[in-house]
């Protein structure tokens, strides 16, 4: 968390610009969700699959998807006056997770996308937050044709902490991805007060 103009006179509301990291497995919307919500051209890392990649990157259930992100995706979005967030999408596949420790440093929290027909493949990332005590949400990424889910029920299917938030989106739908977003910043809010208020009582 820092102000965007540190250097902004005394009187001057500053603008304050959290750090957001959009996880989740390979092929489950998180280049949409970043692309879908920028103010900005969003910024892509993403190369085609090639028949190597095929070997070491489990494609089950997402055959259609050509491209995939290697380093990271980025973008930035305005809640309201004077916060903004600034986006960092991850790789999906386990041989780029070496990246995410970066990512990770100075993060607010996370959003954390899943798709109920291969649910477990957002378990490596709710393991990674927890462990690490990031605060996130899940957001279930609703695709066409995929059969809806309570969202109490993916909350137990994950074995989630409780109080972690689960969310139905379409992260194709700027106004889903703000709301996730919105939901996420309110959450860790409520989070690091209370880690706060525990180190100081």
């Amino acid at each position: 968390m820092v102000p965007e103009h540190p250097d902004a006179p005394a009187g001057e509301t500053t603008a304050l610009a959290l750090k957001i990291l959009v996880a989740g497995g390979f092929g489950v919307g998180k280049t949409t969700l970043v692309g879908a919500v920028s103010e900005i051209r969003p910024l892509r890392t993403e190369e085609m699959l090639s028949e190597a990649g095929r070997t070491v990157d489990d494609t089950d259930g997402v055959d259609h998807k050509g491209t995939t992100t290697v380093a990271m995706d980025f973008g930035r979005i305005t809640i309201r006056s004077g916060l903004s967030l600034y986006l960092f999408g991850t790789p999906g596949q386990d041989r780029f997770w070496f990246l995410w420790d970066e990512l990770a440093q100075g993060a607010l929290g996370a959003v954390v996308l899943a798709d109920t027909r291969r649910l477990e493949d957002c378990f490596p990332a709710v393991d990674y937050f927890e462990h690490r005590k990031i605060p996130f949400v899940v957001a279930v990424n609703c695709f066409a044709g995929a059969r809806q889910h309570d969202a109490r029920d993916v909350c137990r299917a994950l074995d989630l902490d409780p109080g972690t938030p689960v969310v139905l989106c379409d992260a194709r739908e700027r106004d889903s991805g703000k709301e996730v977003l919105i939901r996420l910043v309110e959450y860790a809010g409520r989070m690091h007060t209370a880690r706060l208020l525990d180190s100081v009582g």
